[in-house]
């Protein structure tokens, strides 16, 4: 039997083992591709240097949640349930990442502060995806119009949510009450949004 072709997913499935196993300053390529059983040419065939390897790698982890999130954001019916479902999805999602598997979130953490850029653009597309669930709420009338339009509102609840979503606050999310505060923000937000 032929050996599995060696992809550019493949390659981030490891490198994600071997930063679970090793952490992101003492894992290398060359444990990459011990780990496929390839040469670390062959990694940097598709990947050209260890930092656009981990690049992709915090891309691919930031992805995860893209695709559930735009689900949400982009499914028919009024924009209020929509909302509060968006933002209980991302902050379910950035639990399970941080308490299911607390190495790799502990790396991401190191990785988020070498890539901003990619970070930045993940906040954009979270972003992006709460406007779109604005306007919606706006062009339906169950949300008041801003004279800031839907992309500041968008941003304001993105700052507002912080505490539910920021990595930094990660410790907190397993806290007694914290449920009670996410429904108490959440709540606040919908009737400011109301006006």
């Amino acid at each position: 039997m032929p050996p599995e072709p060696l992809t550019p997913e493949r390659i981030l499935e490891a490198t994600e083992d071997v930063l679970r196993r090793y952490g992101p300053a003492k894992a290398t390529v060359v444990d990459v591709a011990r780990a496929l059983g390839v040469s670390h040419g062959s990694v940097y065939r598709h990947f050209g240097s260890k930092a656009a390897l981990r690049e992709a790698v915090t891309q691919r982890w930031l992805d995860l949640s893209h695709a559930e999130l735009s689900a949400v954001a982009g499914a028919e019916g009024p924009a209020g349930p929509r909302l509060r479902a968006w933002l209980s999805a991302l902050f379910a999602a950035k639990r399970r990442k941080a308490g299911g598997d607390p190495e790799l979130f502990a790396t991401y953490m190191v990785l988020v502060g070498e890539n901003s850029a990619t970070v930045d653009r993940h906040i954009e597309t979270m972003i992006g995806q709460l406007a779109q669930i604005v306007e919606s709420g706006v062009r339906s009338g169950e949300f008041a119009e801003t004279e800031s339009g839907p992309a500041a509102t968008a941003r304001a609840l993105w700052d507002a949510t912080n505490r539910f979503h920021d990595p930094a606050y990660a410790a907190d999310w397993s806290l007694p009450g914290i449920d009670a505060a996410f429904d108490a923000v959440c709540g606040l937000l919908l009737r400011g949004l109301r006006g």
